[in-house]
């Protein structure tokens, strides 16, 4: 999916909702662990009732790569369920893969070619070699981490160096040289409020791909106010808030609300 898609299916849906499908098993309602792949009957049951309010799905590798084989079974039938049944909505891989060339290209290769994502998140630690191998995939989206909503995120994304510069900057500025707004998106936290107004004057442009809301508390009016662009140039995650809002037989149907409430929100913002 292109940026122009993207623009697209947000301007249709007046949303730029992303549900996270952090998908445990252990938190999933009872009655579903009867099924033969009750991860991917829960999620299969979320996708429908949500596809209607979200442009996005955002599944988190390590919730499946915990169940061994059977969880990447569970993920790859969701991501073929998706592209077969909402060929519109964007795939976001939230794995922060980031390694040496050599095992980027590998990564790159089981994400892009094998799975069909359209996104991955990247950590860019170890700089623009690690990076690169994922921008060899025309079409395909690189989200690097950028300002993270994690209480950790002061450890080393805040850090200042002689001149000032805090290291989040650094990792904008430096990474525009390998990819533009067309190829790349920034994972920022919702929970850094006002910080958006110091991110968008780096990129003005670029897509920022934002969890945070709802369970971790991020404002999605603050977010919005600081960092929405012409174009929207948002996708905003919600996990927790949505997928586990419901433990009875009601899960799907009141997920459904819980992401109707959201995309109305979405809606009147970018009315505003």
């Amino acid at each position: 999916m292109d940026r122009q898609e993207l623009i697209s299916q947000i301007k249709e849906k007046r949303s730029f909702l992303c549900v996270g499908l952090d998908t445990d098993i252990k938190k999933i309602p009872q009655h579903l662990l009867s099924s033969d792949d009750p991860v991917y009957t829960f999620n299969k049951a979320i996708i429908d009732a949500t596809a209607p309010y979200c442009i996005a799905y955002k599944p988190n590798l390590a919730f499946y790569e915990c169940g061994g084989l059977d969880g990447w079974k569970s993920l790859d039938k969701t991501i073929r369920y998706l592209q077969t049944n909402y060929p519109h909505h964007f795939i976001i891989a939230d794995a922060k893969r980031g390694d040496i060339g050599n095992t980027s290209k590998m990564y790159a290769r089981c994400f892009f070619e094998e799975m069909g994502v359209d996104a991955l998140t990247v950590a860019p630690y170890m700089g623009e070699d690690s990076v690169t191998p994922f921008l060899e995939y025309p079409g395909k989206w690189v989200i690097v981490l950028a300002l993270t909503s994690n209480k950790g995120s002061q450890d080393f994304q805040l850090t200042k160096d002689s001149e000032g510069e805090r290291l989040f900057e650094k990792v904008l500025k430096k990474s525009q040289q390998w990819a533009d707004a067309d190829r790349m998106m920034y994972v920022v936290g919702a929970t850094q409020g006002k910080m958006f107004e110091d991110i968008r004057k780096v990129v003005p442009d670029h897509f920022l791909l934002v969890p945070g809301i709802g369970a971790q508390g991020g404002s999605l009016e603050e977010v919005c106010k600081y960092g929405m662009t012409k174009d929207c140039g948002l996708i905003v995650n919600s996990s927790r808030a949505i997928i586990y809002a419901d433990n009875t037989e009601r899960f799907a149907e009141v997920a459904a609300e819980k992401a109707k409430e959201v995309q109305q929100q979405m809606a009147a913002l970018l009315k505003e």
